[in-house]
């Protein structure tokens, strides 16, 4: 998924009201910016680190600009980025499912994205096909990373998160296939655990509906020009530190 428009690099001032950032400009300007993540962003809204955020100007849109990346690696020679806007993270994995790039995920017919699911929730994709039959795939977007190379989930306790385990859950014990995809978009992790010290219930549900479903995981190449899925990371259920 490559962005519409060249980013610009600026620096953050502070989050705060969790939907909005003061970012200066290279110039010295400051302005608002939209920040498009509802989590903590554990480690990833410091004053003065330098992000990276797309040109709205000229749109319908309320603000300006919208904060996409955040540099991370301080004085390392090369820079590795974060994706913070969590609304990417279905496009990116519709584009990797488009190119069959998901092994796991490969051969079926139809992808339908924001599937109504039961009588309150919905799930990111349904993919179908006549001989193999119905998948449904929940993504999660990841941005934690307190070890490094390690990215965690959650940042931040959610019981959305878990309302969808269960769903994915009652679809498996009715025969369909169901999916949990992690997407990290980091492009300094290559494994995954659950933070169970930030959301034990979480952990908790997820190594309870472990053996009926099936867990992805991904990393991503990121850089100011796109963001696309790379290769597979590995996944700690047990939470060992």
């Amino acid at each position: 998924m490559r962005f519409s428009a060249p980013l610009l690099r600026a620096t953050l001032i502070r989050r705060y009201k969790r939907f909005l950032a003061e970012i200066r400009l290279a110039d010295g300007t400051e302005v608002t910016a939209h920040c498009p993540n509802p989590g903590s962003m554990m480690g990833l809204a410091e004053p003065g680190s330098a992000c990276w955020l797309s040109d709205h100007r000229g749109t319908a849109r309320k603000l300006p600009y919208g904060w996409e990346l955040v540099e991370t690696g301080g004085d390392t020679p090369r820079p590795h980025f974060v994706g913070i806007n969590t609304g990417l993270a279905n496009g990116i994995v519709a584009e990797a499912l488009g190119a069959g790039r998901i092994p796991a995920l490969r051969g079926y017919a139809e992808i339908r994205r924001e599937v109504r699911v039961g009588t309150e929730s919905r799930l990111d994709f349904h993919l179908h096909d006549k001989e193999r039959g119905d998948c449904y795939v929940e993504v999660k977007s990841v941005t934690l990373s307190r070890q490094s190379g390690l990215a965690e989930f959650p940042d931040a306790r959610t019981a959305r998160g878990a309302r969808h385990l269960q769903e994915l859950a009652l679809l498996a014990q009715q025969g369909k296939r169901a999916v949990l995809l992690f997407l990290v978009q980091r492009d300094d992790c290559r494994s995954l655990r659950i933070a169970g010290d930030i959301d034990p219930l979480y952990l908790t549900a997820l190594q309870a509906v472990a053996p009926g479903i099936e867990i992805l995981a991904y990393a991503c190449d990121i850089g100011p020009e796109g963001i696309e899925l790379a290769g597979a990371v590995t996944i700690d259920l047990t939470n060992r530190q």
